[in-house]
């Protein structure tokens, strides 16, 4: 196993998301590795592709408070320092190799829920953040 020394652990700010956490962390321990943690907030006119004409920046900044509050206390629950936990805005797969290029991250660590299937077809965030990634990516299986 190679010798981590920055893990990015991307999650989604479920209750299984903190199983992704643990074993992160974990190997972050056993490595001496220092930690960040990503939460990645689709914006709304991804889901609705723009053709509601309303004005979803004021639910938007209330989702973007609420998972700033979540990760916090995650990051506060695992010692991860405030400068290291990172909310950002766009496609979680997009945003997540960003970050671990900016970051230098040598691993990523995210959850997968072993989808098959019509959603395996689609594809996952998992699958996503695997396949474009320019370091080891550790898929670890939630829900189990």
């Amino acid at each position: 196993m190679s010798n981590y020394t920055k893990i990015l652990i991307a999650i989604d700010l479920s209750e299984e998301s903190l199983q992704v956490v643990n074993r992160g962390c974990a190997m972050a321990a056993e490595k001496a590795a220092e930690v960040h943690l990503i939460h990645v907030i689709e914006p709304l006119s991804f889901a609705y592709g723009g053709d509601i004409p309303m004005d979803f920046s004021g639910i938007q900044e209330e989702i973007s408070d609420q998972a700033r509050a979540q990760l916090a206390k995650v990051g506060t629950d695992y010692s991860v320092d405030g400068a290291n936990q990172h909310t950002v805005f766009g496609r979680p797969e997009v945003e997540i190799h960003q970050m671990a290029e900016e970051l230098g991250s040598d691993l990523i660590v995210v959850g997968s829920h072993g989808r098959y299937g019509l959603a395996l077809l689609m594809g996952s965030t998992a699958n996503g953040v695997l396949h474009g990634a320019s370091c080891d990516v550790l898929a670890v299986r939630v829900g189990t």
